[in-house]
């Protein structure tokens, strides 16, 4: 064993046993903590805690993080791909909007089904994923941006159908922020059967895992079928992955940084990295889980375990758009390349501007009574005007800013995929308003304007400072965005899965209505986009 080596193996086998300290003293504050002593607490209960709440969570965490690990370095392996994981490719936002849409019409598949579900949703994006690249070859960059996309219209789906239900799927975006909070060994079991099951199959497919790291003319000069394979063991990490999100869950990233983690500690042979990547994963999962539980308050954790494992995922992940070099990706200061245009733009303009204004006489016109549909004239319409003429005025102006917005931002970026939420500033923005929040419950506008200002510029600041230290293309200007994001996220999922008043206002902002839209906020809302513009 080499040096590097061996303190890869000291350095893993101190943090085990940093995990294993945190776990001993979780058991050491329900056994002889003063407080629960001084409780009164009978050693019956305790025992109770101990067999249905502790153990099960620890084994759930190292079970899950080995899941998650083998599911992400199989994806790794046969996409030919070191960013390709279940948070990348948007098979967890499947599950979610999978589990959300049986949840409302279909309860009963959830009773001892969930896993078939996740398993629905996440298969289902991949296959939309792979219809999408295949023709380009699977290439690495299309394959995560369109993953992105792909994970960004399911989430958003999924906010919708939580938004416009209330409470009734309220817990369906708890659950969203990967709780490892447990109270039997259901879940543990469930992760143990499909962890098993999964071993046996990947190394019954050993040899074709391995050559579909090859080139796909290689692994058909082997004898290997590569898009046959392929399929096979990316249905098989779908599997792993969704088994993870239906028990506890979406916990992000680890299928990231376990292989890459494995890389780094120097092994290199794909089946050494069949032990070494689910090992590291259980440890990061259940070190982090026990971090949660050292910073909870007596009012609960602070943060789901699994948008803690987003604060680790995003500064990995800039940090390997920094070293990778598999991609042949422009530079920024290279000439930009023209794009496609159309050779009759007032046309297109024009089928626009009046399908918008289509739309806007029926926002204001055209309704729905007791008695059926209507169209308001005389004083019907004066009446309502005061109601749907201030929140038409808000939603035209704010889509004319965020046309602007992203139109500067493709520019500058020289991306036409680039937007305020594929580059994060939607998730700063969330950050700076869950900070003013949390100081000031009862902030005004002025103060909620200054923290969503603050945190959006800070996103972008720390996205153009990567890009400016290496001149990365636009691809991974993208890319960074994203893991922006993904902290972003974390820290808002992780406020409103609390359940206090301010998640709710956060639920609030998240949900983007002009439902309370007053003159005042129409006129503000005008002005700023004709000055800004």
């Amino acid at each position: 064993m080499n040096d590097r080596h061996g303190r890869a193996v000291l350095a893993w086998t101190g943090l085990a046993l940093a995990a294993a300290g945190l776990f001993g003293w979780k058991i050491w504050v329900q056994w002889s903590a003063p407080g629960i002593v001084a409780a009164g607490v009978d050693d019956g209960l305790r025992w109770i805690m101990l067999f249905n709440s502790t153990l099960p969570r620890a084994a759930t965490a190292v079970l899950a993080g080995a899941t998650l690990a083998l599911s992400g370095l199989i994806l790794q392996r046969v996409l030919r791909n070191d960013l390709a994981e279940p948070s990348t490719l948007g098979i967890f936002s499947g599950a979610n909007l999978a589990m959300a849409l049986a949840a409302l019409y279909a309860p009963s598949l959830l009773h001892g089904g969930r896993e078939a579900v996740a398993f629905g949703g996440g298969i289902t994006v991949v296959a939309l994923l792979l219809s999408l690249t295949w023709r380009r070859g699977l290439e690495p960059v299309s394959v995560v941006l369109a993953g992105m996309m792909v994970s960004l219209a399911a989430a958003s789906l999924s906010a919708t159908l939580v938004l416009a239900n209330g409470e009734y799927l309220y817990t369906l975006f708890i659950w969203g922020g990967g709780s490892l909070v447990q109270n039997g060994w259901g879940p543990a079991t469930a992760l143990l059967k499909q962890l098993t099951v999964a071993v046996l199959a990947v190394f019954a497919l050993l040899r074709p895992l391995s050559i579909l790291g090859l080139d796909d003319r290689g692994a058909r000069s082997l004898g290997i079928a590569p898009a046959l394979w392929r399929c096979v063991a990316i249905a098989l990490a779908v599997a792993l992955a969704t088994t993870v999100a239906a028990e506890i869950g979406v916990i992000g990233f680890v299928g990231l940084a376990a292989p890459a983690l494995a890389e780094l500690s120097g092994v290199r042979r794909f089946s050494s990295k069949l032990i070494a990547a689910p090992l590291i994963g259980a440890i990061i999962l259940w070190l982090t889980d026990g971090l949660v539980q050292l910073t909870a308050s007596a009012e609960g954790e602070w943060v789901p375990t699994g948008a803690a494992t987003a604060f680790l995922g995003g500064p990995l992940l800039l940090w390997m758009l920094l070293r990778l070099r598999i991609y042949e990706w422009r530079s920024l200061t290279d000439p930009a390349v023209a794009s496609r245009r159309t050779t009759r733009p007032e046309l297109v303009l024009s089928f626009i501007a009046a399908g918008a204004l289509i739309a806007a006489a029926i926002s204001m016109l055209v309704g729905r009574a007791p008695d059926g549909w209507h169209i308001a004239t005389g004083p019907l319409l004066a009446d309502l005007a005061a109601w749907r003429l201030p929140r038409l005025v808000i939603a035209a102006s704010a889509g004319a800013m965020l046309g602007a917005a992203g139109a500067i931002m493709q520019r500058m970026t020289g991306n036409p995929l680039a937007s305020p939420e594929m580059l994060g500033v939607s998730s700063g923005a969330g950050i700076g308003l869950a900070a003013v929040l949390s100081l000031s419950p009862m902030a005004g506008l002025a103060a909620q304007f200054i923290g969503l200002a603050c945190g959006a510029l800070g996103a972008i600041a720390i996205i153009m400072t990567v890009a400016a230290f290496r001149l990365i293309g636009p691809e991974r200007v993208l890319l960074a965005g994203i893991a922006i994001g993904a902290m972003g996220n974390a820290v808002v999922t992780a406020v409103v899965a609390s359940g206090n008043q301010l998640s709710f206002a956060l639920l609030r902002w998240l949900s983007g209505t002009t439902h309370d839209a007053s003159p005042h906020d129409a006129w503000m809302a005008a002005l700023a986009a004709l000055v800004l513009i």
